[in-house]
């Protein structure tokens, strides 16, 4: 296909060039330590909330989507209630956290977990 074609010379292009390259990886990793930051902040919310239940699996959990441990009946909660919209099994994106939503996103999770949304 020649979308794949395009991609794979992008990625050769900045492969070779070693400004290019440099760049590219320190993006990758602000991308990284950005998710990972956002990580801390949720379970520093959700413990200093008294959110029930143990919550480090969200700290422990690498990339761009962490399993939440939501219930199907919470997640769906969080859709109807908080517009907070997530897989069935809990499953969200971190990347779509920011310093603008991680307080409210955080605040609704710890509501839903206690029955109270």
């Amino acid at each position: 296909h020649p979308f794949h074609l395009h991609g794979a010379r992008i990625a050769s292009t900045i492969l070779r060039d070693e400004q290019l390259y440099k760049l590219w990886e320190s993006e990758v990793k602000h991308m990284a330590d950005r998710i990972i930051q956002m990580r801390d902040r949720l379970y520093d919310n959700l413990v200093g909330q008294n959110t029930p239940g143990e919550w480090s699996h969200i700290k422990k959990q690498i990339g761009m989507f962490s399993f939440t441990g939501l219930t199907q009946p919470q997640t769906k909660a969080l859709a109807e209630k908080a517009h907070i919209y997530m897989t069935a099994d809990g499953r969200i994106s971190m990347a779509g956290l920011n310093g603008n939503n991680i307080d409210y996103f955080s605040e609704s999770v710890s509501k839903a977990v206690k029955g109270d949304l």
